[in-house]
This record gives C-alpha cells, structure tokens and sequence, in this order.
C-alpha cells in the first residue's frame, strides 16, 4: 500500500535497523475489534493508540492500551499531575500525522509530552498497533514497543 503515512512508518523502522514487516489487512482495522477479526487475535493483543491532552498547558500524551481495556482519565490525570481531555480527530491528525483509525504509535509528526503504555499489552506474545492507515498493521512484542516508542509502561486504564 503506497500510502505517505504508511510509507512513514515503514521508513521509521528502517530508520532504526528494525526487521518489522507491515501487514495489510483484507478488512478494516480500524477499531481493536476490527484488527482482532481481520487478524485472528485476541482483542486484547491489538494496540490501541489514543491522543489526550491538557488544554492549560497544551501538552499531548499518546496512550497505548490494550484493546479490550478502557483508559481511566482519572489514573492517566493523576500520573500527570493535570486535568486531561481526549483529543478530537483534527487534533489527532494535526499532532500525530495520522487519522483516527490508523493512527500509529511510530513515526508522529510531534512528539507527546510523554507516551504511556498500558501494562496489559504485556500479557501477549505478539501485539498489533496500527500503521498509518485502517488496513495496514504491525506485530511487535511488548519490550520492542516500549523501546522504540521510549513509552513508560503504567497502569492506566480502569
């Protein structure tokens, strides 16, 4: 698929001498339940990528949890210290580089005031994350993810 921003992430990984190949997917992804039947996976081993942020201070946090776990704000409020909204879809796009659905963990465009990732998404071999687009995925274990995205693991969803 010869898409910019799957293209980028690509890029992103031979950037950094890593052997992840991209998979495209015959069916959506753009929902963990989605990716979980397009791939025949656990929902919970699919890698779903959030944008939040505190409009005070203007600071973006990327949150990676499992996908059949739900994010507390109030957790992921406390660990900042601040108040926290989810982002909605422009600023998603505007900050990541990526439209909801496809928004990769890789490759942002600007970098998060900070990435957290949920502690769940160790419970699997293999996890799924998308990769800039709605059909295109990558599979990654759990200590790889939390070393290219430079994420700190955390408990953050209810």
């Amino acid at each position: 698929m010869n898409r910019k921003s799957v293209n980028k992430v690509n890029n992103f990984f031979k950037k950094i001498n890593e052997k992840i190949d991209l998979i495209i997917l015959a069916e959506t992804a753009r929902t963990a339940k989605d990716a979980a039947n397009s791939l025949n996976k656990e929902v919970g081993a699919i890698v779903k990528t959030l944008l939040f942020k505190n409009e005070e201070s203007n600071e973006y946090y990327l949150c990676l949890i499992s996908g059949d776990k739900y994010l507390s704000l109030d957790k992921l409020s406390k660990i900042i210290g601040k108040k926290i909204t989810k982002a909605d879809a422009d600023e998603c796009k505007k900050i990541t580089g990526y439209s909801i659905g496809g928004i990769s963990p890789v490759a942002l465009d600007t970098p998060p005031t900070n990435i957290f990732i949920d502690e769940n998404l160790n419970r699997f071999e293999e996890i799924f994350a998308a990769a800039g687009h709605p059909y295109v995925v990558f599979g990654i274990d759990f200590k790889k993810l939390c070393k290219i995205t430079k994420g700190e693991v955390n408990s953050i969803v209810e």
